[in-house]
């Protein structure tokens, strides 16, 4: 069996190269129009970080699995065709702001539409798309069947639920596998022929089959319910720095809770990443067309909370250095959203080094493997204009110089090398006094307070109390 994936980006790259690992026998052809993207899949310098990539593609790549900008022909020669392209959020227009773009699904559906001439093909939305959007690939589908009668298609929904950092832990090791497709007998078969796919694999029990529109609204579902755990936690950890309460402590005792579970409680900056933000927005937009107010509310404040604390944390970091950043060094430690990725897609950095640079702070930015022209052009996006940005932030790519010379240090993101450095050598090349405001409660203060740091986190009042600073 041929396998088609459109898009070779976070979704693609990762999904077929463990297909491709797992299923000898078949083969993968991921294409893409953007021939830059598909020379470094085909480099030892892949286009995206994921721990433990790099050593499956290497295993397939040539064998059978391979990257082309050619994409009519891996479309004709394909059995089944995953699109997985990106839907960002509609910046314009109807919906801004909240509903998806679906522009690069239907320009993948008309790529297969007008690619087959004949043929049966199963066609599987892999992209996170809204409630319906199978509908709208089928129609233009069937439109191109109407002229072309040895065409047929059937089209299934098999959203991924993949967490960048652990994506090959998760792929290979599934909590489970959605399929979603008609109730039709020929929309069994193309769903049995997908579930094949998996099999190979995937325990039986795991591949759980569906309704097309089911399957499209689990996924939003999921990202909302998870979402919606931070914030919850969150909101808690305000609570906790004006009683006294400690949001791990808090956070422990809720999650031994059986009913509850321990998962996505640990208090933070707020969620970023390619999905969270867009699929509760898509499910607050869905709501709001579905004539439904209060449910729209209810997710929106999901969102609400999120951006809350970006704000309340960035404020305490004004706050804390006597009211002014102004032309003052804060060294921002980490860019990517979360650790073990270079994705910055709605990282909380972002918009705390924004508040900042309005504030008149100088910023040095340090992550161990977000590239600076993704940094530069993060920053431009959300800045007034782009001299702002380039006044006011150095790039580093080391932590000591980074830090050398700050008044604060800020972490943003929980990468694991953050924990091994040597802070008392960094305490001395940085001003007095000297703040640590950790967003990700992952260094260890106690001992950082023995070092002279005055240490600032979420969740936790801080033990000193002077002018200028708890």
């Amino acid at each position: 069996m041929k396998v088609c994936c459109i898009g070779a980006g976070y979704v693609g790259g990762p999904s077929c190269a463990v297909m491709a690992l797992k299923c000898p026998q078949h083969a993968f052809t991921i294409v893409d129009i953007n021939q830059k993207r598909i020379d470094a899949w085909n480099s030892d310098k892949l286009p995206i970080y994921e721990p433990g990539l790099h050593e499956v593609v290497k295993q397939v790549r040539g064998k059978n699995l391979f990257f082309s900008t050619d994409v009519a022909k891996a479309i004709t020669e394909a059995d089944i065709i995953f699109i997985s392209v990106n839907t960002p959020t509609k910046t314009f227009g109807v919906g801004k702001g909240r509903a998806a773009d679906l522009k690069f699904v239907e320009s993948a559906a008309r790529s297969i539409s007008a690619a087959v001439l004949e043929g049966h093909k199963v066609v599987v939305e892999k992209s996170t798309v809204p409630v319906k959007a199978a509908e709208s690939i089928s129609k233009i589908l069937k439109t191109s069947s109407s002229v072309k009668p040895n065409a047929s298609f059937q089209v299934l929904s098999n959203p991924e639920f993949l967490a960048e950092g652990t994506a090959i832990n998760d792929l290979l090791y599934p909590d489970r596998v959605l399929i979603g497709g008609e109730q039709s007998e020929e929309g069994q078969a193309a769903i049995e022929l997908l579930c094949s796919l998996y099999e190979s694999w995937v325990p039986g029990e795991k591949i759980i089959t569906m309704n097309t529109w089911s399957s499209e609204l689990s996924k939003l579902a999921a990202n909302a319910f998870l979402a919606q755990r931070i914030s919850s936690i969150n909101a808690i950890s305000a609570v906790c720095e004006e009683t006294g309460a400690n949001v791990q402590e808090v956070a422990h005792a809720v999650g031994t809770d059986k009913r509850i579970g321990p998962y996505f409680l640990k208090a933070s900056v707020g969620f970023g990443g390619s999905c969270f933000q867009k699929d509760v927005l898509n499910l607050v937009y869905l709501c709001e067309c579905l004539n439904l107010p209060e449910v729209a509310l209810y997710w929106q404040q999901v969102i609400n909370l999120n951006e809350y604390q970006r704000r309340r944390f960035a404020t305490k970091i004004v706050s804390s250095l006597f009211n002014t950043v102004t032309n003052k060094k804060i060294a921002i430690m980490g860019f990517a959203f979360k650790k073990d990725t270079m994705d910055t897609r709605e990282s909380s950095s972002i918009y705390i080094s924004q508040y900042l640079i309005e504030e008149g702070a100088r910023l040095t930015i340090y992550d161990p493997k977000v590239q600076d022209e993704q940094i530069d052009r993060d920053l431009k996006s959300v800045c007034e204009n782009d001299e702002l940005v380039g006044r006011h932030v150095t790039i580093s790519h080391d932590p000591y110089d980074a830090t050398q010379g700050a008044h604060a240090i800020v972490v943003c993101t929980e990468w694991d090398e953050f924990k091994t450095y040597d802070y008392a050598k960094i305490y001395q090349s940085m001003f007095k006094p000297a703040f640590i405001f950790d967003g990700r409660l992952l260094l260890d203060h106690q001992h950082l307070e023995s070092i002279g740091f005055h240490v600032q986190t979420i969740g936790k009042r801080a033990s000193v109390t002077q002018n200028g600073y708890h």
